[in-house]
C-alpha cells in the first residue's frame, strides 16, 4: 500500500503518464491524500525498484447494479519509464487482483486502449469501448 511519503515519487509517475491535461500539484496532492487512506472503495499500491518507488496502480471499488456484488476498475498503471520491461506493471495488476478477491470483488475492469496487449498477456479480455466527455469546471 502507498503512504503519504510517497507522494512526490507517485506525482512524477502522474506527470509521465502524458493523458489528459498537465497534473496540477496541489488538485493531486488532495487526491493522492485521499488515496492513501485506508478505505473499503479505493486503493492505491505502489512497486519499488531497487529501494525507489518506480511504478502505482489506483482502484475504485464500486457496487454496480449489474454484478451481484463489488465492481473494481484500475483506473491508473504507471510505471516509470526506465523501469519498463521489469515485471513491476504485471506485479501491481497481480496484487490489485489478490486484494479485489480477498475484498469479495466480482470483477475488475480496465479502460486501456493504450495497453491492450499488455492486458491481454495478462487473461483480460475486451468487452467494449469506454467513451469519455470532459468537463471543463475552472
Amino acid at each position: 500500500m502507498a503512504t503519504p511519503a510517497d507522494v512526490d515519487a507517485v506525482f512524477a509517475l502522474v506527470e509521465q503518464l502524458g493523458i489528459g491535461e498537465k497534473p496540477n500539484r496541489d488538485s493531486f496532492v488532495e487526491a493522492f491524500a485521499h488515496a492513501v487512506e485506508p478505505s473499503r472503495d479505493h486503493l492505491l499500491l505502489v512497486a519499488e525498484l531497487d529501494g525507489v518507488v518506480s511504478a502505482y496502480a489506483y482502484t475504485t471499488i464500486e457496487r454496480l447494479l449489474y454484478t451481484n456484488g463489488d465492481s473494481a476498475q484500475l483506473q491508473e498503471l504507471a510505471v516509470n519509464t526506465p523501469a519498463r520491461d521489469r515485471g513491476l506493471g504485471s506485479l501491481l495488476v497481480s496484487a490489485i487482483e489478490d486484494e479485489c478477491r480477498t475484498r469479495g470483488v466480482r470483477q475488475l475492469t480496465v479502460a486501456s486502449s493504450h495497453a491492450a496487449r499488455f492486458y491481454e498477456r495478462l487473461d483480460y479480455r475486451s468487452t467494449s469501448d469506454f467513451l469519455k466527455k470532459r468537463f471543463d469546471n475552472d
